[in-house]
């Protein structure tokens, strides 16, 4: 062994006396820079100033600490709110001033029905006010399952899905399906809560113009062009079409048949949303769906809230009972907030008795949304947007002065105008800052069954008097 090791050592011996001498140099330096780094600073040290106190005075005194939010002014729309006391009904009381209710998403009149409240009074006594919990954590109440069973058989899906936050239902259902690397294809005119949900998916989005197919299968075909270079990516990439069932800032109705036409060319998933729409739409209110005769099985998922048709608190999805199961694992809103109260459940299965009980009221709703929509035709200074069967309808003004500020100003006026003849109507709302694609400012009317003819003539000719007297100049 130690006549091997003598060998192996001459042998190093014998290559160093026979290396050619450019490599013994370079070897060298490199050996003499290691051992520098391992030996020098890696820093500087500075000389140091010290400050004196008189110093640390002035610099304390000059320093100007960056400003937690941006500057808002006091009469800025938001921070001056109109206080309601009492139920907003078909009449509402804003700022101790009795009005005809124009504003309030209560389309069905179901918010102050004496069925509805006795039905929640009785789940109050019985169940309590809240549930303190998330439906995995002892927040799963047998009226929740009673609502999930009603709710997917009302739209004739295999299984349904609560959420106690309206909000988040779009925006934890989004998230629960399409991760990073996954695409989706999104109207322009999306909603907030949409938007939420494809920020919190980190997927890539690719926004179409508002209702415009041509443009959605221009970026198909080139999505499909770039899946044939890369075949092996495009196998597990999940591609989705997000859209409403009824625009909330347009009142306009997405064109159904056309999208199932190129979900199943290009191979895409559907997810709509129909908080609008749901309670509305559809011979029996089942929305968009049914509305356009499309078999709701062509779509991959539904969600919409219960605060408006069934004038209750929070959301649902429903759809294939695989597709739903998931978001009981995934969907954040419903794994981690408190589930929805008991009452509210219990007022919404109510709701959804009446409803049923009575489909006529949708034919109603949607005759009084057709004359609202044609009295409103050829307001002074202002131009409707939306459907006619659309319940909540858009005034905007016929030409903007170019400052979104200005324009919000002046249809405030025309809003309070109509308060002071006591007609309740509301500016449409949002985050500036945050908004993809920012809508034109808006004053939104909104129709309900509970209004009279004589409150929808009232109205009109309140809202054209008001732009007469303030827009026309």
């Amino acid at each position: 062994m130690a006549t091997g090791q003598q060998w192996v050592l001459v042998e190093m011996v014998q290559a160093f006396y026979e290396a050619p001498a450019y490599h013994l140099i370079l070897e060298g330096i490199l050996i003499l820079w290691i051992i520098r780094l391992l030996f020098s600073k890696t820093y500087k040290l500075h000389e140091t100033y010290k400050l004196t106190e008189k110093e640390k005075e002035e610099l304390i005194e000059e320093w100007q600490p960056e400003a937690l939010v941006p500057p808002v002014s006091k009469d800025y729309p938001t921070l001056n709110y109109d206080v309601v006391t009492g139920p907003p009904s078909h009449k509402i009381t804003i700022n101790g001033k009795d009005c005809i209710n124009f504003a309030s998403f209560n389309f069905l009149g179901l918010l102050d029905n004496e069925r509805v409240k006795q039905k929640a009074l009785a789940s109050l006594k019985k169940y309590g006010v809240g549930t303190c919990g998330p439906r995995g954590f002892y927040g799963t109440f047998d009226v929740h399952l009673e609502l999930e069973s009603r709710l997917s058989k009302f739209m004739k899906t295999e299984e349904a899905i609560l959420y106690s936050y309206g909000f988040a239902t779009i925006a934890s259902a989004i998230p629960a399906y399409s991760k990073r690397g996954d695409i989706i294809f999104v109207d322009e005119a999306a909603c907030f809560a949409i938007q939420k949900g494809l920020q919190a998916s980190r997927s890539l989005i690719k926004y179409f113009k508002h209702n415009d197919m041509e443009d959605l299968e221009r970026l198909l075909k080139e999505q499909e062009l770039e899946d044939l270079k890369n075949p092996r990516k495009a196998r597990v990439t999940r591609k989705f079409i997000v859209v409403e069932g009824l625009y909330i800032n347009t009142a306009d109705i997405c064109p159904l048949p056309e999208l199932v036409k190129l979900k199943y060319k290009y191979k895409v998933r559907i997810f709509l949303e129909e908080s609008m729409s749901f309670g509305v739409l559809g011979d029996h209110g089942r929305g968009v769906t049914e509305h356009f005769g499309v078999n709701i099985d062509d779509i991959d998922l539904i969600s919409a809230n219960m605060e408006n048709a069934l004038a209750s608190i929070g959301g649902f999805c429903c759809g294939r009972s695989f597709v739903i199961d998931h978001q009981r694992l995934s969907g954040q809103g419903y794994c981690f907030s408190a589930s929805l109260p008991p009452m509210l459940a219990a007022a919404a299965i109510e709701a959804l008795n009446i409803m049923e009980e009575d489909p006529d009221v949708f034919r109603v709703l949607r005759e009084k949304c057709k004359h609202v929509y044609n009295a409103l035709q050829g307001t002074p200074g202002l131009k409707l947007a939306g459907v006619p069967v659309a319940p909540a309808l858009h005034l905007e003004l016929e030409r903007s002065s170019g400052s979104r500020e200005s324009d919000m100003k002046q249809l405030r006026s025309v809003v309070d105008y109509c308060m002071e003849r006591h007609v309740a109507l509301t500016l449409a709302r949002c985050l500036e800052k945050e908004e993809r694609f920012l809508p034109p400012p808006s004053i939104r009317v909104v129709v309900t069954i509970e209004q009279t003819e004589e409150d929808i003539q009232k109205a009109v000719a309140c809202i054209r008097e008001a732009a007469s007297a303030l827009l026309i100049s």
